[in-house]
């Protein structure tokens, strides 16, 4: 029996609500970031507030979404490997991530409350063996073998398949 692999894409958008206390620190750093960093992109003799005006005007403030991701590397780091929002099905083991994109929604210069950013974390390569109520079985072992230790993560807003290599049957 083949199995396809997939990689899956968990995405964290974190602002001025975020409750739990390291999205906090990430939302106010990345703020202070982008505020010294947008001076490089916008006109002083026309100023723009809000980062999508920015971007309108500036084509090469696509920059800011990596300029300011800087600022979340130390907690990003802090994750070792998991993103602790998706824990499998008992609780016990957490969605390894090997790398992460961040992206500005918007924000604006006067206004820290209107800050928000997107985290998207990236799983590796592991096995689907099956979809199971509503559940992705997977295992991080992608080697064929006849046996395998499986994780069960339900499926949840904000967690896809990114990545699909169909098995040769």
């Amino acid at each position: 029996m083949k199995f396809s692999k997939i990689r899956l894409a968990y995405r964290m958008v974190i602002d001025n609500t975020s409750g739990i206390v390291w999205q906090q620190y990430v939302f106010e750093d990345t703020f202070r970031e982008y505020l010294m960093q947008q001076q490089a992109y916008n006109s002083k003799e026309n100023p723009q507030f809000t980062f999508r005006n920015l971007l309108y005007h500036n084509d090469k403030a696509e920059k800011l979404h990596f300029l300011t991701g800087i600022a979340a590397e130390p907690y990003i780091s802090q994750l070792k490997g998991n993103i602790y929002n998706v824990p499998d099905a008992l609780g016990n083991n957490y969605l390894p991530f090997i790398n992460y994109k961040l992206d500005i929604i918007n924000t604006d210069i006067r206004d820290s409350t209107k800050h928000k950013i997107g985290i998207t974390f990236y799983s590796p390569v592991v096995r689907l063996i099956d979809l199971i109520d509503r559940h992705y079985l997977v295992s991080v072992n992608t080697e064929t073998v006849s046996a395998w230790e499986t994780l069960s993560f339900p499926f949840q807003e904000n967690l896809a398949i990114c990545y699909f290599e169909k098995a040769d049957y």
